[in-house]
């Protein structure tokens, strides 16, 4: 029987770094990564068999007065996203302090990965529990659920990029690297569909 895997995307995280590290130079919402084909394609490279039941996409909102078009791909994702009865989007509002002299920042983001990580090892209805980041301010919730024994937790980064480690040997918790050719067959063009 297929193990079940609740995996987490820190979307900004996935996405930027992910087109930083493959994106060509193409403007970056050309090659935004659909959530359902990375989730689906980190379960297949379990070593065990599994599946990606649920599928939960945190990210930044922006706000349309300030951003309406940027507001508006943001709605479109997640109405496309959400069609998959796996996937749930979490946003917060970006911040808006010094616009526009300074972009809009996400804040929150990190503290709500870390409160669903916590609620759903909690009740330990998954086989394994995936973060997808690079940011190092999430290591405290997988060193939390591994040191109280509540699941399995793994991670996944961009092949070219720096994974999280918690402190130790073997170098843990196990991490699935996704390539080039994964960027790519996870990506979608969003020009002009908004």
């Amino acid at each position: 029987m297929p193990e079940n895997v609740a995996v987490f995307l820190d979307f900004q995280n996935v996405h930027l770094t992910g087109h930083g590290l493959f994106g060509g130079g193409c403007e970056p919402y050309r090659c935004v990564p659909d959530p359902v084909r990375v989730a689906d394609l980190i379960a297949s490279k379990r070593a065990r068999v599994s599946t990606a039941a649920a599928i939960l996409v945190y990210r930044g909102q922006p706000q349309p007065q300030h951003q309406p078009v940027p507001a508006a791909a943001n709605e479109a994702q997640a109405a496309q996203w959400t069609r998959d009865p796996r996937v749930q989007v979490i946003r917060r509002q970006l911040n808006y302090r010094n616009w526009p002299a300074q972009a809009p920042v996400e804040k929150g983001i990190d503290v709500a990965i870390a409160v669903g990580m916590m609620r759903l090892a909690f009740r330990r209805e998954y086989d394994a529990l995936v973060l997808f980041s690079g940011d190092t301010d999430l290591l405290p919730v997988l060193e939390t659920i591994s040191q109280l024994r509540l699941g399995h937790v793994e991670v996944a980064c961009w092949s070219a990029a720096k994974p999280l480690r918690l402190p130790g040997y073997p170098p843990l918790p196990w991490c699935h690297f996704l390539n080039e050719q994964d960027w790519n067959a996870t990506v979608d063009d969003w020009k002009g569909r908004v």
